[in-house]
């Protein structure tokens, strides 16, 4: 399917794009002698400790156990020690948190999956439960346990690997096509299995002329399309991205499986095969390092916990004031101590100038109604600002505060830099508080 076949969606914008990064061939980054690990990597309830200060630990040793069905274990990424579990804030949630520190004392000794086989010989429910005890979530940040996706209550038909990777900075998804299109490939062929849908589509944005031309060539023979995608944010949106291939509209408050479709990640695809194929549990991902504030950008594969300080040192940053952020400008989070950790949703690490990152002070909303023309979700970004001012935490969810899905499309055109989505995201936390009252 290419670009003139598709929908295009209402909204967005064209940020600049900075893909700084996309020639930058995939490396595996130095093992680090410490890890940092908060047991909450995941949407849901974060797993339970099952091992103590003090304890040995092996490679993939599992060493959280899931909290419910919402929730997924943890593994080491290093064999080593369990130094301590303490209470440290959380860098996306900013409260405290359970953080294990693991130390690395010896060379990688392995403790993988049984059995292994090859990927094709799993059943349905084989595949569900290797995704789960593999710790697998969905890599394009959202972190949602995988197996939870795999296991709908409604029927599906359609699979969509998502490679649109539309953050203007983030290039990890593009060199994964490039570099490992088979795996992605076999991974998307066992989501459909494990969810008895008959077609798979991979959704590509049309400036990644290489992932799409590696793509087709190992999707063809399993039967998958690549569709090529306007270069428009937020394109990778899961909502816009059914919307793009297939015509269906997600309802309000709805889920892609009320469509028919389920929708993961292309490198939560090649996750998925790995822990098929060769038993390896979710202890490492792809990342990528850019941004104004390094001299070299790169593409890596870094273990879980590795400290951001040690990546960075991989990419010469600069010798001046800079912005660390976790993710990508769009939609990532500021980092406030760089020897975090990183998560299973670290896509990238992107290191800004300070002249990049400042901006004038907000002021007053002057009804100019550009949030309006950018939001992708037909929302009205400035009435629910304006019911955020006044504390109208019910009002707001009536005016549909919940189908907002935080892309920063409305504070990007914003010309009182007004910033909705910190605000957006403090109402949600409001309304499912009361919520649960």
């Amino acid at each position: 399917m290419n670009i003139l076949n598709v929908w295009k969606f209402k909204g967005g914008v064209h940020p600049p794009t900075k893909k700084m990064a996309k020639d930058s061939k995939i490396e595996n980054a130095v093992v680090s002698k410490h890890f940092y690990i908060f047991l909450a990597q995941n949407s849901g309830n974060p797993p339970k400790p099952i091992v103590a200060a003090g304890d040995e630990v092996k490679t993939g040793q599992k060493i959280a156990e899931a909290d419910g069905f919402v929730s997924v274990p943890l593994h080491s990424p290093v064999t080593g020690k369990v130094v301590e579990i303490k209470k440290e804030k959380h860098p996306v949630t900013g409260r405290p948190a359970d953080l294990m520190v693991i130390e690395k004392t010896r060379e990688d000794e392995w403790t993988k999956l049984d059995p292994v086989k090859p990927y094709t010989d799993y059943s349905a429910d084989e595949i569900k439960k290797r995704v789960l005890d593999a710790g697998i979530v969905g890599l394009g940040g959202a972190t949602f346990p995988t197996h939870v996706k795999l296991a709908p209550s409604k029927k599906v038909d359609t699979i969509i690997l998502n490679g649109a990777e539309c953050e203007p900075y983030l290039t990890i998804d593009d060199r994964m096509m490039i570099e490992n299109s088979e795996e992605i490939c076999k991974g998307g062929v066992a989501i459909a299995k494990a969810v008895g849908a008959q077609k798979i589509f991979v959704g590509i944005e049309e400036n990644k002329d290489k992932a799409i031309e590696a793509m087709k060539k190992a999707g063809a023979p399993l039967g998958i399309e690549v569709v090529v995608l306007p270069a428009k944010y937020p394109q990778g949106s899961e909502k816009h991205l059914i919307f793009a291939i297939t015509k269906k509209e997600v309802p309000s408050g709805g889920l892609p499986m009320d469509v028919g479709v389920v929708v993961d990640n292309v490198s939560t695809a090649r996750a998925i095969y790995r822990a098929l194929q060769y038993g390896e549990p979710l202890i490492e991902r792809g990342l990528t390092i850019t941004g104004e504030g390094v001299k070299t950008p790169k593409n890596v594969i870094a273990r879980i916990g590795t400290p951001i300080s040690d990546l960075l040192a991989l990419s010469s940053p600069l010798e001046e004031e800079l912005r660390v952020i976790m993710g990508g400008p769009m939609t990532g989070i500021a980092v406030e101590n760089i020897d975090t950790g990183i998560s299973k949703g670290t896509s990238g690490i992107t290191v800004l100038t300070k002249d990049i990152v400042e901006k004038p002070a907000e002021t007053n909303c002057i009804r100019c109604y550009r949030c309006v023309e950018a939001c992708p979700t037909n929302l009205e970004p400035y009435l629910l600002y304006k019911q955020f001012k006044k504390k109208m935490f019910n009002e707001m969810k009536e005016t549909h505060l919940m189908d907002c899905i935080e892309c920063g499309s409305c504070a990007y055109v914003c010309p009182a830099n007004i910033d909705h989505v910190k605000a957006f995201k403090t109402a949600k936390l409001v309304v499912r508080t009361l919520g649960r009252r």
